[in-house]
């Protein structure tokens, strides 16, 4: 059974998954510590991913893929006529910086997808990313969370931009949609509706 939610016309729906999702290669690097403990989140701009990964990784000769944004960077020409074709989306993590992405593809919206890896749902800063692809950088397509996404994440990524919804294999999906309307009327403005309650009701 699919685990993908996408919102199409503002109505949620669990839908099949048309795009190849190409991961990279194990990474070699050790685990990073700090007084004896795991570091749990990377730093943003930080450099995760090797040459050997990139070189090492794997992309479908056909269909639609979603590869990482370290390779679409690095093998951009080779993917070129695929992209040409709509048939390319990014993906990054939330470390990752979008101005490398933007260098990369200065027009975001040539992308038919771009989807934010969450490796813990506690790392925030898929919110932050989601907002500003939307606001800032004007990217208007598909926009997927993918990785430790969660039931109580969903509206508040809905708010923050993202419109399609890669839920964690272990969770139902169809439970999922029901998140969606857990507020009816929020009172902060956000990406789906930039005015805050007191400006869009008169009393």
């Amino acid at each position: 059974m699919s685990h993908l939610i996408t919102l199409q016309a503002d109505v949620a729906k669990i839908t099949e998954d048309a795009w190849q999702f190409v991961a990279l290669p194990p990474s070699q690097q050790e685990v990073r510590k700090q007084a004896g403990k795991v570091v749990l989140f990377k730093l943003t701009g930080e450099q995760t991913v090797t040459p050997e990964q990139i070189a090492g990784t794997l992309i479908p000769a056909n269909g639609k893929v979603l590869v990482p944004l370290t390779v679409f960077i690095a093998r951009k020409t080779q993917l070129q006529a695929r992209l040409d074709q709509k048939e390319v989306g990014v993906w990054l993590d939330t470390h990752e910086s979008l101005t490398d992405l933007n260098q990369a593809q200065a027009d975001l919206n040539a992308l038919p997808i771009i989807a934010v890896h969450v490796e813990r749902f506690a790392d925030g800063r898929i919110f932050s990313l989601g907002s500003l692809l939307r606001s800032r950088y004007g990217f208007k397509n598909e926009l997927r969370a993918v990785g430790d996404v969660l039931r109580d994440q969903l509206f508040f990524l809905k708010r923050s931009g993202f419109n399609s919804f890669a839920m964690r294999t272990d969770r139902s999906a169809a439970e999922a949609i029901a998140s969606l309307n857990d507020f009816s009327r929020p009172y902060q403005g956000a990406v789906d509706e930039a005015r805050p309650a007191f400006r869009r009701y008169n009393r």
